[in-house]
């Protein structure tokens, strides 16, 4: 068994073992964090591996501090069926930050629209639903000649109103700087193509999922969102739950939107292909919720099989899909 050399190094010191290694080959493993992408194993040549915090926890003895910390990562990264999380180039790091920012932005647009409908409720102007009647709000707040508003309310309110305006702004640019990465990657344009995926759901899951060829299918990549109902079995009794809400949180809530989107225009009988009529059959028996999140699994693994196989969605009507069917029977 070889040697073992148990010492704490900082940073610099951990970055001046690595280029002395006489080992260029070597395998490191590491917790995944928010910065697990500046990690000098990589930078000088070595095998890095980044191991989900939930994974590395079930090979944590007694108690925790970074010394137990790393002997559970060097266990965990040894084991034949553990998953790593995929290494991530620049621009899909860089791509992620322009949705999280986004996402960071809508929420802030969101207090700001609840605080000013609030504040004007109070003083009984209300206006219709939907953040573009907020506008609304604004204009009579910028209208000086209102009788309604009084002067220390309008003084109050200016504030979060030209905030409002300034974040609104912001999320436009942004939403164009998506739309740019979009357009410049292969997979995402194609990512498009599916119903319910548009620009910003396809730039998302591009970059998120790096390396699809590390799910053994679509229904294991549904698995990873989240989207499959959460097990609770024993004793050869399957109990199925809600949806396990499991992964990422951002993405699954993408994909879940853009299924409402989709089975809007689905229920209304338009769109005729082999999904749609699945989704209009689903909706005779179940609600409208429940049959949008079983379309977003769907969606996911048909994502999955669109980068897994590099090849664009082609739907197909739901006579060809019969024929097809029937044909794989006999």
């Amino acid at each position: 068994m070889g040697e073992v050399d148990a010492q704490a190094l900082n940073r610099r010191e951990f970055r001046g073992v690595c280029r002395a290694c006489d080992a260029p080959n070597g395998q490191s493993g590491k917790e995944h964090s928010g910065d697990t992408h500046d990690n000098p194993p990589m930078a000088f040549g070595h095998d890095v591996r980044l191991i989900p915090p939930a994974y590395v926890k079930p090979y944590l003895r007694r108690q925790k501090n970074d010394a137990a910390d790393a002997a559970a990562i060097c266990e965990a990264v040894t084991r034949p069926s553990m998953r790593f999380v995929p290494i991530k180039t620049p621009q899909q790091q860089s791509t992620l930050m322009l949705h999280g920012a986004r996402d960071l932005l809508i929420g802030q647009r969101t207090a700001l629209i609840n605080a000013l409908r609030g504040h004007f409720a109070e003083l009984g102007i209300v206006v219709a639903q939907g953040a573009r009647n907020t506008r609304q709000l604004i204009a009579y707040l910028q209208d000086e000649t209102t009788p309604d508003l009084p002067a220390t309310a309008r003084i109050a309110l200016q504030p979060p109103a030209a905030m409002l305006v300034e974040v609104e702004a912001q999320i436009a640019k942004l939403d164009k700087a998506i739309l740019a990465a979009h357009r410049s990657d292969p997979v995402s344009t194609r990512l498009a193509g599916i119903p319910g995926i548009g620009p910003i759901v396809a730039s998302c899951l591009s970059a998120s999922v790096p390396d699809p060829s590390l799910f053994q299918g679509g229904r294991e990549f549904a698995a990873y969102l989240g989207l499959v109902p959460r097990q609770h079995s024993t004793g050869g009794k399957a109990r199925l739950g809600s949806i396990s809400k499991m992964g990422n949180r951002h993405l699954r809530k993408l994909l879940v939107v853009g299924a409402h989107a989709a089975l809007y225009s689905m229920k209304s009988g338009k769109t005729r292909t082999a999904i749609a009529d699945w989704a209009r059959t689903l909706l005779a028996k179940k609600p409208f919720k429940v049959v949008a999140v079983a379309l977003a699994n769907k969606i996911a693994r048909i994502a999955w099989a669109v980068m897994a196989r590099s090849t664009a969605y082609e739907p197909r009507s739901q006579g060809a899909a019969a024929s097809a069917a029937s044909s794989t029977t006999r």
